[in-house]
């Protein structure tokens, strides 16, 4: 009987664990966007620390200029001129949400407090928030 109970306990702390990392990878994926009439697509990853990753990787700007990414922001261009707008990523279980990451704003070029929470199963909130004024955009995922 005490295996039974032992086997059961770690049974649940097991799925525990797996629904726990289920829910946190849920950002993972392809989405897209439209703020102020420029339209893009970002694409958020896992980085090996467990923290979430998010770039741009398509954009359609209305005014045909690309992004401005000055040199004393702290953004990467990768070989794919994909623009890094937040790394470091992390899922707060107890406030079912991510945060504890600055995001980068191409048009504005500012860096934000971020924090990102799903609406729906396919929309998710983008929070921006800098010197008490904040900003949500709703990126819509696409796979």
């Amino acid at each position: 009987m005490k295996k039974l109970v032992t086997i059961l306990f770690a049974l649940m702390v097991g799925l525990g664990l797996y629904a726990q990392n289920q829910s946190a990878d849920n950002i993972i994926g392809k989405y897209s966007s439209v703020q102020n009439g420029d339209k893009y697509k970002v694409v958020v990853t896992k980085s090996a620390d467990g923290s979430y990753t998010g770039k741009i990787y398509w954009a359609n700007l209305k005014n045909g200029k690309p992004f401005n990414v000055p040199s004393g922001v702290d953004v990467t261009l990768s070989g794919s001129d994909q623009i890094v707008l937040f790394s470091g990523l992390k899922y707060n279980e107890a406030k079912q949400r991510w945060d504890g990451t600055k995001i980068y704003d191409p048009q504005r070029r500012i860096r934000a407090n971020m924090q990102a929470s799903f609406a729906d199963a396919k929309k998710l909130k983008i929070r921006g928030s800098l010197a008490g004024v904040s900003e949500t955009v709703i990126w819509t995922k696409i796979d």
